[in-house]
């Protein structure tokens, strides 16, 4: 046997585990792609405030999910060990704890329009902003519970289901938006109001095809057994791997939540374009978020079985998978930037022209933070499924707020290259967090990469 012929195997091996995960991840991005796309239709006002709530949605969705992502690692190394009553404990407990996450933070989406003015934004574009939250925002539940059982269902590598049900959900979502925003077949014409229902529906959708396909199909993990019993045992030990997890996702998403903050003082255009922009970017990133859950299984599966050899032929391969996706997204960035723009413009749209020209911009300086995108994404999906979190935070916290952010102000906002500058802010954070996290693997988390 060849040495080239492990790595292939384990190249099949990851695509075949990452590419329903990577298509169930552009699914779930469809739902926001399509939103943007219909309102972007329904006028650039309307664009301008789904950009705000979508994005105060994401903050909170993806500092919640922090438990979510930390059942994943920990059912991957459980099932290693044929553990399933930890695997069924683990779980349930993730639910419970993103339940807890909702009941906090929700009454934040129900008065966010003050908290969006204090922030600078114009007064109409936040109170769009908090109708939209009004009825989105209830969706919080359902969509953490649908990242735990998602998280629950990829570390056993059920990861088909997850692709079909997200697919079926964006369905929905685009035909719901269909209706309610423009008043088709019959349906009322509400704007974003629309737009927030279409999500809502997505969501709860979703969570009962994972409920179904989990009891159905998988009844060796009765996860509703004694749900409402407390676990303090595995609380902890959830809570303990969560919570820096979120605050690291956090710390990513607040910096473009910080992003989308200060280009709202350039006007309604430019943030419409940062919208834009952000959804093209943000749909090939999903295809290293899928390689970074295949990732975290894989590692926690080593970690399960203290095999670092299997983990560090893992790493080489996903990685190189990961850098080859980069250059097919760079390549579009930089040969129909245009068109990727366009889709979410509508063409009488008499801001069209100003909009284009800026996405295409910023699409220019996206295809830059590319590849530094991607080795972090994935450094941090090895270093969860090895249960290394807490350092990676304050990595991530360090590269975002004390290097992006700064980088972001000084050069959109004091030397005055706007959109251009904060986004290439962002890169600068993107770039420090990429050598900090890759450095945290490579010499401290997985000493078998340099003996191999």
């Amino acid at each position: 046997m060849t040495i080239a012929q492990p790595y292939r195997a384990h190249a099949r091996a990851i695509l075949a585990l990452g590419l329903p995960l990577i298509g169930g991840h552009l699914a779930q991005m469809a739902i926001g792609f399509t939103d943007a796309a219909m309102i972007g239709r329904y006028g650039v006002a309307e664009l301008a405030a789904l950009t705000l709530g979508s994005m105060a949605f994401a903050v909170l969705f993806l500092f919640g999910s922090g438990f979510a992502w930390a059942v994943m690692p920990l059912v991957a190394q459980y099932d290693a060990q044929g553990n399933h009553a930890r695997i069924r404990r683990a779980t349930r407990m993730g639910l419970w704890l993103s339940a807890g996450f909702f009941a906090l933070v929700f009454p934040l989406m129900w008065m966010s329009a003050p908290i969006l003015r204090a922030m600078g934004q114009e007064p109409q574009v936040a109170l769009d902003a908090q109708i939209y939250l009004r009825i989105a925002g209830a969706g919080l539940l359902p969509a953490l519970g649908v990242m735990v059982f998602k998280s629950f269902l990829a570390a056993l590598e059920h990861t088909r289901v997850v692709l079909w049900i997200t697919v079926f959900a964006a369905v929905a979502n685009a035909l719901a938006n269909y209706a309610l925003i423009f008043g088709n077949w019959g349906a009322p014409e509400l704007g974003i109001r629309g737009a927030a229902i279409a999500s809502l529906v997505s969501h709860g959708v979703s969570l009962l095809g994972v409920v179904a396909y989990a009891r159905l199909r998988l009844p060796e993990y009765p996860l509703w057994q004694r749900f409402w019993r407390p676990d303090a045992e595995v609380l902890r030990e959830v809570f303990a791997l969560g919570w820096p997890i979120g605050l690291t996702t956090l710390a990513e998403v607040g910096l473009f939540a910080a992003s989308a903050i200060l280009i709202g003082w350039f006007g309604t255009a430019p943030l419409a374009a940062h919208g834009i922009a952000l959804q093209i970017t943000a749909a090939t990133f999903m295809v290293h978020l899928g390689l970074s859950n295949v990732a975290t299984v894989r590692a926690g599966q080593a970690r399960g079985r203290g095999d670092h050899a299997f983990l560090a032929r893992e790493a080489r391969a996903t990685f190189a998978i990961s850098v080859t996706a980069v250059v097919v997204a760079v390549a579009m960035f930089l040969l129909i930037p245009g068109t990727l723009v366009g889709l979410f413009i509508s063409p009488t749209d008499p801001d069209r022209d100003a909009i284009l020209a800026i996405g295409v911009q910023l699409l220019a300086v996206a295809a830059l933070f590319q590849l530094v995108d991607a080795l972090q994404v994935v450094s941090l999906g090895f270093l969860r499924g090895l249960q290394d979190t807490k350092v990676p935070m304050v990595m991530a916290a360090v590269a975002y707020w004390c290097l992006g952010l700064p980088a972001a102000w000084g050069l959109g906002i004091w030397l005055g290259f706007g959109s251009l500058g904060v986004w290439g802010g962002l890169s600068i954070g993107l770039g420090a967090a990429a050598v900090l996290l890759l450095a945290r693997f490579w010499w401290q988390a997985l000493p078998a990469m340099r003996k191999g």
